[in-house]
């Protein structure tokens, strides 16, 4: 069953990929709001939460993580990791930049061993004040989940028609390798079509993508949760070890969840 976040600040959580994660939820807290729509999405589909479309208020935001690390801190257990997700796309905030920094400046003030993270879709990075942000971050986490654009629109469905890989593959590398590449690796079917980036084809592709964007990291991992469509499937671990060690021939780490 998905489901959304309803609060501002949740967790902590055990994050697979990031240990002791203490979730940032910018997006509404009482429905979705995405620039993706994607098969696999834990909160569900876009059109399944047409609630009220308000994003989170700075100044709540700040309160809120405030009032949580610092009772995290003084029950001595400070998060590993603050992490923006949530019900949908955090760089899509209008104040994303600004909330940004205040998260750094408390994360500085009151548990600076902790790492920020951003899960993003990379739909919003072409936008200089978004890539900005996004380099201020110990892990700007950006998702490409295959080389071809068809898909892309089978998996993701951006809302967006304008939607490129090529053009996200142009904007990740103005990152310089200062960013980590995420992605899913999944089959099966969804409304009785084929979906599956696990093909010879597909993964081929997509490491020539990865050797010309030249992350510092690549994440690769396979469902874990309730998705909206439920004919889905799971990639086995040795499968996903198999795709890491081409990605580490390219001499990029790949971790593997």
């Amino acid at each position: 069953m998905t489901s959304l976040y309803h609060d501002i600040i949740f967790g902590p959580v055990h994050s697979r990929r990031l240990g002791l994660s203490l979730g940032v939820n910018l997006l509404p807290t009482e429905s979705k709001l995405c620039s993706f729509d994607c098969i696999y999405c834990e909160c569900g589909w876009n059109a399944e939460h047409p609630g009220a479309r308000r994003f989170n208020d700075r100044a709540d935001v700040a309160r809120l993580l405030d009032e949580t690390l610092r009772r995290m801190v003084a029950a001595g257990t400070p998060p590993d990791v603050i992490t923006f997700a949530g019900n949908g796309e955090p760089t899509l905030h209008p104040d994303f930049g600004e909330i940004i920094g205040d998260v750094l400046a408390l994360r500085d003030a009151l548990c600076p061993a902790a790492k920020v993270s951003v899960l993003s879709n990379a739909t919003q990075i072409h936008r200089a004040e978004v890539r900005e942000a996004l380099l201020r971050v110990d892990n700007p986490i950006l998702k490409l989940d295959s080389a071809f654009d068809a898909t892309v629109r089978r998996i993701n469905n951006p809302q967006s028609a304008a939607y490129s890989v090529r053009a996200t593959v142009e904007a990740m590398k103005r990152f310089e390798g200062r960013m980590i590449l995420q992605t899913m690796f999944l089959r099966g079917t969804c409304d009785g079509a084929p979906v599956d980036n696990t093909t010879e084809e597909e993964v081929a592709a997509w490491l020539r993508l990865v050797d010309e964007i030249r992350p510092r990291q690549v994440m690769v991992y396979s469902l874990d949760r309730d998705t909206p469509c439920p004919t889905l499937e799971k990639v086995p671990r040795e499968e996903l070890l198999r795709i890491a060690a081409r990605v580490e021939a390219l001499g990029i780490p790949c971790s593997v969840a």
